[in-house]
């Protein structure tokens, strides 16, 4: 069942398939094989489960294979590279005419086997987007009339999806593995768009503005979200997540402990035909860190050119991002005018690496009222308004002040009670 194209893609035996690819064969092969295809069976429960999918699972199967993974023609239709008259979409389409056959229904060794797997999943989950991928690729490509038409429609979604867990995820985190580091899909993101958001116009319009530009190619800056707590800092960058997922647009989470591999995190990703947001929450440095110098350099003034694909967005509460003391000030020289500190100069500098600066203030009276309103409207909760605004300034007197996050804690202990 070979073709000539047998390095391109995964089923043809090269030791490079995906995990359950040789189990899938084998079963197709010899229905007989009652072990292999019972644990074909568990994985493809376990599989339609994660994803929420019902019908005809052996289909989502062979799909989400497809989309998973990656070899030189589905990384050269990421790139956007692929002619439809082009040598690799030719010999893709020869070895597609194997891989189409699996769909088709009627073949008698594979009755059984599809009877086997018409699973419908006990409940949903935060998969569902994924599994809608799934379900719309699957039924596109059953419609297809010939492996070449077949094979154009996998080309199109690898060039608007992109292939393996970069095409389905939209966050990650990193997971270092000696010098090298890998990134883990976070499954359950929050859900959130600039929408959730009330208030705040200013500030959504500037970083959609910046991250818009960022996405059509355009020159773009790297981006400070600062200002007081429980503002809506982080919540902004994961909406962008939600609007922006669809044009290419990936965020990659560091925490406090793996900032030292920034510099390998970018190696890692620059390759891909995404945009990547580097995400530093709640960055701030403490007088006695140095790590803030090697930031710097990446944010501008490193000797390697700075990848046009990357940017890196950062929240924090304060300002200045790292502590400043007396003690910095002691190098200061007095002569006709005062110099200013070179120990304050160094530190003040690392915010002003960020193109943009972005301000949340907590909001006044009027306005953390008015979202209180809003977030009990969409919470459909009956209550007058002046017993929801009576009640609204007593939680935020007991839970640290006005802020979107006091609003939401107290919609939801309404709600609750």
């Amino acid at each position: 069942m070979r073709s000539t194209a047998s390095d391109l893609l995964f089923y043809t035996g090269h030791g490079s398939a995906p995990q359950g690819w040789s189990e899938t064969i084998a079963a197709v092969q010899d229905t007989k094989d009652y072990p292999v295809v019972s644990d074909l069976i568990r994985q493809m429960v376990t599989f339609a489960t994660e994803f929420s999918l019902s019908g005809n699972i052996w289909h989502y199967w062979l799909t989400y294979m497809l989309m998973m993974h990656e070899n030189a023609f589905s990384l050269t239709c990421e790139r956007k590279s692929v002619l439809k008259d082009s040598t690799i979409m030719e010999l893709a389409a020869a070895d597609m005419s194997f891989y189409r056959e699996l769909y088709m229904p009627n073949l008698n060794k594979m009755g059984p086997l599809i009877s086997m797997v018409d699973y419908k999943p006990p409940y949903g989950n935060s998969s569902s987007r994924i599994g809608e991928i799934i379900r719309n690729l699957t039924d596109d490509l059953l419609k297809t009339p010939s492996q070449e038409a077949f094979t154009c429609r996998l080309a199109d979604h690898y060039a608007a999806y992109g292939v393996g867990i970069y095409g389905i995820y939209k966050a990650f985190r990193i997971s270092p593995e000696g010098a090298e580091v890998s990134l883990i899909p976070v499954t359950d993101d929050a859900d959130v768009c600039f929408d959730d958001l009330i208030g705040l116009e200013t500030q959504k319009k500037t970083l959609k503005e910046n991250t818009e530009a960022f996405l059509h190619g355009k020159k773009a800056n790297n981006v400070l979200l600062y200002g007081d707590s429980g503002t809506g800092k982080s919540t902004s960058i994961h909406a962008l997540m939600h609007d922006y997922f669809k044009d290419g647009l990936r965020l990659v989470e560091l925490s406090k402990q793996d900032r030292h591999l920034l510099p390998r995190v970018l190696s890692s990703v620059k390759k891909r035909n995404y945009r990547f947001i580097i995400f530093l929450d709640d960055l701030s440095f403490e007088e006695n860190e140095s790590d803030y110098k090697e930031l710097k350099a990446m944010l501008e003034g490193a000797l390697e050119k700075r990848s046009d694909r990357i940017l890196i967005y950062a929240t924090s509460n304060r300002r200045h991002l790292i502590r400043e003391t007396w003690t910095d000030r002691k190098d200061m020289e007095y002569q006709n005018d005062i110099h200013h500190s070179d120990t304050m100069e160094e530190k003040l500098s690392l915010a002003s690496r960020f193109g943009v600066t972005i301000y949340y203030s907590k909001p006044d009276p009027d306005e953390y009222q008015h979202i209180v309103g809003e977030l009990a409207k969409r919470s459909h909760i009956e209550i007058t308004e002046q017993e929801l605004h009576d009640q609204a300034r007593k939680w935020e007197l007991r839970h640290g002040g006005m802020s979107g996050r006091t609003a939401s804690q107290f919609i939801t202990w309404l709600g609750g009670n």
